[in-house]
This record gives C-alpha cells, structure tokens and sequence, in this order.
C-alpha cells in the first residue's frame, strides 16, 4: 500500500471516492457537510492498494498546528494499517511545511486508535459533529 500527497483532479477525485463511502453512504453524514469550503486550502493524502484509492485524509494549518481531518478508510481495509499510514502521511506532510503539533476531532469510536499514535484528548466534553459524537485531540 503506498500513501500519495493528492497532486492532480484524479488523486482529488479519489480522496472524495473514499470519503464518499465512509462519511456520506456509511455513516450517513449528509454531502453538503463532507465536501466543505475548506477542500481548496487543504493538503489530501491517499492510500492506494493496488492501484485502487482505499483510505484519505487531509490536513490544513490551523493556528500553527496541523488540523488532521476526514481521515476515513473503507470497510474492506479496516484493521489492516491504513489508518496508521494515512495518519503518518499526514504528519510527514505537514511537519515538510515546519508543523510541529496536531490537532484534530475524533469520533469518540476512533479514541483509541488516536491514543495509539500519540494523541491525547483536550477537550473537557463531546460534542456532536455532524451528529457523531467526537472529541477533541492534540499531538505535540
């Protein structure tokens, strides 16, 4: 499996593929609230399998930290290290651009995985994001 930084409409269009299936058919988060205004100042990152777009993810820089966002992996790829992947391609790419702490909203589900990556809850409470409880994490 290999991560690409999204360069070109197809790696963009593939990232969407994924998110698409994750968010919007999966969990049922409406379109309008997926694919927002902040797509164009974002940086996507794609796993690829053979070819094929399996997980995607984006960051953009917030307040001198990187905002990890839309992290999502397909049903078919769960439990397989493309969350792992997509997360160290994310942080590789923006520690290129001088970053050097996260920061991001996790489904409260998906805690754990973020805590095994070296990221701590900050937030005193959950909130709902797009009716999905989450929390939020920061890495330093």
């Amino acid at each position: 499996m290999e991560a690409v930084i999204a360069k070109n409409e197809a790696q963009i269009k593939d990232a969407f593929f994924v998110r698409q299936e994750v968010f919007i058919k999966e969990q049922n988060v409406p379109a309008e609230e997926e694919i927002d205004h902040l797509e164009s100042e974002a940086e996507h990152i794609v796993v690829y399998d053979e070819g094929q777009p399996v997980g995607a993810g984006r960051w953009r820089l917030k307040e001198g930290l990187g905002k990890l966002e839309r992290i999502c992996v397909l049903k078919s790829h769960r439990s397989s290290g493309v969350g792992v992947i997509i997360m160290q391609a994310l942080e590789k790419a923006a520690e290129a651009r001088g970053v050097s702490g996260f920061i991001l909203n996790a489904q409260t589900q998906a805690v754990p995985f973020y805590e095994k990556q070296g990221y701590k809850v900050s937030s005193k409470e959950e909130f709902l994001d797009a009716g999905i409880p989450h929390v939020e994490m920061i890495k330093k």
